[in-house]
C-alpha cells in the first residue's frame, strides 16, 4: 500500500517542492539545448510528479509515450538520481544518449523508445498483462497526450485492456486542448473525454492536472482498486503551465526561448511556485 498523502506532510512538501525546483530545470535544459517543446513538457510535469516522482516503484514500470515531452521526463530522472548532471548537461547535443525524443536501453528509466505517438499505450498494457500472468502486483503507468488519443491504436489498446481487465494499469492523458496543428476540437474532436472512456469500459476519473495533492490521492486509490477495470485520469492541463508567455499559446509546442524569454520564464516560475 502507498502512502496516502492526508497523512504524510512531508510526500506533500516534496510534492509542491518538485513543481517548481522541476520546471526550472525543464527550461534550463531547453534554453542550453535552443531547443523546442517547451510547452508540452511544462503541461504534463505535475502528472509526472504525482507518478513517476511518488508512485512508481522500483520494480513497475512509467512509459512517457507522448514522447516530445522528453526533457520533462530527463528532469525528473536527474532528480531521482537515474542521471548524473554529467549526463544531463549533453541533452540535444550530438551524441547524447538524451535525446529530443526518449531512446532506450540507454538509461533505466526508459525501457522504450516513443514520439511515435500512439504506441505508449499498447506496450504498457502489455507490460500490465504479463503482469498479471506471472502473479506479480505491480501497477504500469502511460502518460499520454489528448492529440495522441486520434491515434486508432489507442483505441484498439484501450478495448484489449478493457477485455483482458488489466486493473494493474493507470493511464494519464495531459488534456490541454492543443496539438500539434491547432486545437484539439478543431482536428478530429476531443477524444480525450471522460464519457468515452467510461463507456468503452475503463474506471475514470477527471483531475485538475496542476494539482498535484488531487492528482496523487487518485493514483494511490487506482493503485489500490483492484475491480477489474483498467484505470484512465483525464487531467485538465495547460500548455506552458507556469510561464506567463506561453501558456494556452499553441506556439510554444515548437518555439526555443531567446535569453530575454528565459529570463521572463524563470521568473514567473520563482513567483508561482518557489
Amino acid at each position: 500500500m502507498t502512502t496516502t498523502i492526508s497523512n504524510s506532510i512531508e510526500v506533500l512538501q516534496d510534492l509542491k517542492k518538485w513543481q517548481g525546483t522541476l520546471r526550472l530545470k525543464i527550461l534550463n535544459m531547453y534554453f542550453k539545448a535552443n531547443a523546442g517543446h517547451i510547452g508540452c513538457s511544462l503541461s504534463c510535469i505535475d502528472l509526472m510528479i504525482a507518478s513517476l516522482m511518488s508512485h512508481k516503484r522500483k520494480d513497475e514500470v512509467f512509459i512517457l509515450s507522448k514522447g516530445h515531452a522528453a526533457a520533462s521526463l530527463y528532469a525528473c530522472l536527474h532528480e531521482l538520481g537515474e542521471i548524473s548532471d554529467e549526463l544531463l548537461s549533453t541533452y540535444y547535443k550530438e551524441g547524447t544518449v538524451l535525446p529530443a525524443h526518449p531512446a532506450p536501453n540507454k538509461i533505466s528509466g526508459i525501457p522504450f523508445a516513443t514520439g511515435s505517438l500512439g504506441h505508449g499505450l499498447p506496450i504498457a498494457l502489455g507490460i500490465a498483462q504479463a503482469n498479471k500472468i506471472l502473479g506479480n502486483d505491480e501497477t504500469t503507468y502511460v502518460l499520454m497526450s489528448d492529440g495522441e488519443t486520434n491515434e486508432g491504436t489507442t483505441w484498439e489498446a484501450a478495448h484489449y485492456a478493457v477485455a483482458k481487465q488489466l486493473d494493474n494499469l493507470i493511464v494519464m492523458i495531459d488534456k490541454n486542448g492543443l496539438q500539434g496543428f491547432g486545437n484539439t476540437n478543431q482536428v478530429l474532436g476531443i477524444s480525450a473525454d471522460a464519457t468515452k472512456w467510461q463507456v468503452m469500459g475503463f474506471e475514470v476519473a477527471e483531475c485538475d492536472g496542476h494539482d498535484v495533492e488531487a492528482l496523487y490521492q487518485q493514483i494511490d486509490f487506482f493503485k489500490n482498486n483492484k475491480n477489474g477495470l483498467p484505470k484512465v485520469i483525464i487531467a485538465n492541463t495547460v500548455k506552458g503551465k507556469g510561464v506567463s508567455y506561453m501558456e494556452n499559446r499553441l506556439e510554444w509546442h515548437y518555439l526555443p526561448m531567446n535569453p530575454e524569454q528565459y529570463a521572463v520564464a524563470t521568473n514567473d516560475i520563482l513567483k508561482a511556485y518557489l
